[in-house]
């Protein structure tokens, strides 16, 4: 699709406009809900001094906003994991970017489209002022201090997350290994799932890879001694293979001696 330019002026008193494109984001390639193809919008040419949140905020005007990311250039998703608190994530350079807006409904994908290029965005309002140049500066630097309590909610924050994470990894891990469990005559153990949960029904294919997998174990494996019962025959008749071996020399140990022929170096 082709790109629309919307204006953007800073404040109602600004007399110079900047230029930002915009499109419908449809790369089919990119198979993620982070993007709907048919609720996000790319733009072009974001201004250093526009903030996710004020991106979120002028933009609002077309309809209700899902989500805002901003990026260097043009880029697939990336899951990086969870969400960092600004104490744990380094400064992002400032520059000229690129976003990625997701709205709640399609329709505003279309409004913005529809907008006369000639009708400026504002930027700053007495409502959502944007602070640049010196007072900016100074805004950063104050930010730039954490505070304790802050810094501790944030640091508990972040470590129930992993706790969490952690704890829902195992119990996978926990119950895939209870699936595939064996027990010792090789039978396969199977568990009984959580309360409430309903398990999910194989399919033909899942069934027929579990046949072909347990045909080449048998296979590769001689099915001897597979009851407990077999087990103990075998053993009682290894025994007695011996006590008949050791009888057997026993005599024949017996019968040299008799023929002076016995040289047992």
């Amino acid at each position: 699709p082709l790109l629309s330019v919307l204006s953007l002026q800073f404040s109602t008193d600004s007399v110079a406009q900047h230029k930002i494109c915009v499109k419908e984001h449809r790369v089919r390639a990119e198979k993620t809900t982070q993007r709907p193809l048919d609720r996000t919008l790319f733009v072009l040419n974001i201004p250093p001094y526009c903030s996710e949140g004020v991106i979120k905020e002028l933009f609002s005007q077309f309809g209700p906003v899902q989500s805002v990311e901003l990026r260097e250039k043009p880029g697939s998703f990336e899951h990086s994991g969870p969400k960092l608190a600004k104490y744990f994530t380094p400064a992002q350079k400032q520059g000229f970017r690129v976003g990625y807006i997701v709205f709640q409904k399609a329709i505003s994908i279309t409004a913005v489209k529809s907008h006369p290029h000639d009708v400026p965005l504002v930027v700053s309002t007495e409502q959502r002022p944007v602070w640049t140049g010196l007072q900016k500066w100074i805004h950063q630097y104050k930010q730039s201090f954490a505070q304790p309590d802050k810094l501790q909610e944030a640091v508990d924050t972040f470590m129930q997350d992993y706790d969490k994470r952690k704890e829902e990894e195992a119990e996978r891990q926990k119950e895939a290994a209870e699936e595939q469990l064996e027990d010792e005559e090789g039978w396969v153990k199977v568990t009984r799932g959580k309360s409430g949960t309903k398990t999910r029904p194989h399919s033909e294919v899942s069934n027929q890879k579990a046949l072909q997998k347990e045909s080449r174990k048998r296979k590769r494996k001689e099915l001897m001694n597979f009851y407990t019962w077999q087990h103990r025959n075998t053993q009682k008749e290894h025994i007695a293979e011996l006590r008949k071996k050791f009888e057997e020399d026993k005599q024949r140990i017996a019968l040299l001696r008799a023929q002076r022929k016995f040289r047992p170096y």
